[in-house]
């Protein structure tokens, strides 16, 4: 079975997290490609779908949304997932404990209809130089803490349930 994870990332953290998935998919015995969604000229060569983006604004990024607008009638007869790059892991306090919350946000900011088997929200890196100087200020004063905040053994077991549907 041939699957695209298809990315959007600005900063690179979208991009190994998607590259994690693929590999992981990959020694599972599938077909993968891992490609940045603006590159992808032909989106009926695939079978199913893993696709990812960063998040700002609680939306995906532009190329993410336009890749998903482009494909919905193919995105929604295959099989798919989706998951979100965002920065739960490195807010603090009550912040922390509404991050969950933006899952559902960000599943309905998508374009159309979009029902994926599963969305996955994981956290990411967020680095000063990110940010402008008053998003450093506002990150900083609502708790957040700079840092690599990505949960490894959370993308690999949430690959191995998609692996576990692909291989059937």
């Amino acid at each position: 079975m041939d699957v695209l994870v298809g990315y959007a990332t600005v900063h690179g953290s979208t991009r190994e997290t998607a590259g994690r998935v693929a590999a992981g998919l990959a020694e599972a015995g599938l077909r993968v490609e891992a490609r940045d969604l603006r590159t992808v000229d032909d989106a009926d060569a695939y079978a199913a779908f893993v696709l990812g983006s960063a998040v700002h604004g609680q939306t995906w990024l532009e190329p993410a949304k336009d890749f998903v607008r482009d494909n919905l009638d193919l995105l929604g007869a295959r099989p798919l997932w989706i998951f979100s790059v965002g920065m739960p892991a490195a807010l603090r306090g009550p912040w922390r404990r509404l991050a969950p919350r933006e899952a559902s946000v960000i599943v309905e900011s998508l374009p159309g209809e979009l029902v994926p088997l599963e969305h996955a929200l994981f956290s990411g890196v967020i680095a000063p130089a990110h940010l402008p100087l008053t998003g450093r200020i506002m990150f900083r004063l609502v708790g957040g803490r700079f840092g690599d905040y990505r949960d490894w053994d959370a993308v690999d077991g949430w690959t191995a349930r998609i692996a576990e549907v692909l291989t059937r």
